[in-house]
């Protein structure tokens, strides 16, 4: 039986990330992708699901990246993809230049009021990926967002 919680308890709770899983028409090209942008390193799966098509990615010990084959037919079509998935990380500017040398167009958004910096951008197939940066956000930061490539806009919220 399920236990119900307040919205008070759970703010009692650690909570992060588990893992993201990805259907793709395309696993070599996703799996490169995450493990080019992100540093990740393919290990085995559980011998359980090896029947299934696709890899997991790992964040040192964590296998933080499920990605599995999608025909795109019936129960296994894309529409049923994750709308975006977001990582936590460390260092914007060096995550920023890395996807400026691999070309990978992207996003920016600045919350001021909550001293975050975001970027986005998509996977090979179209997943949309949110990256969040908990770094001071230069003056004059409001809610921007801006595209590369792209003249910055204001965004209300």
């Amino acid at each position: 039986m399920l236990r119900q919680i307040s919205l008070i308890d759970w703010k009692e709770w650690s909570m992060h990330l588990d893992h993201v899983t990805i259907r793709t028409r395309d696993i070599d090209a996703t799996r490169d992708f995450f493990r080019t942008v992100f540093d990740l390193e393919e290990r085995e799966r559980p011998q359980a699901i090896r029947h299934i098509p696709g890899c997991w990615l790992y964040a040192g010990d964590e296998p933080l990246v499920h990605i599995i084959g999608s025909s795109g037919f019936e129960a296994d079509r894309a529409t049923e993809a994750i709308d975006h998935v977001g990582f936590r990380l460390d260092g914007y500017g060096a995550f920023r230049a890395k996807l400026e040398r691999l070309g990978i167009r992207y996003s920016t958004m600045d919350l001021a009021d909550i001293q975050e910096r975001r970027l986005f951008f998509h996977a090979p197939g179209g997943p949309l990926l949110e990256v969040v940066f908990s770094e001071p956000v230069p003056d004059g930061g409001v809610l921007a967002f801006r595209s590369s490539n792209a003249e910055q806009q204001k965004v209300v919220p």
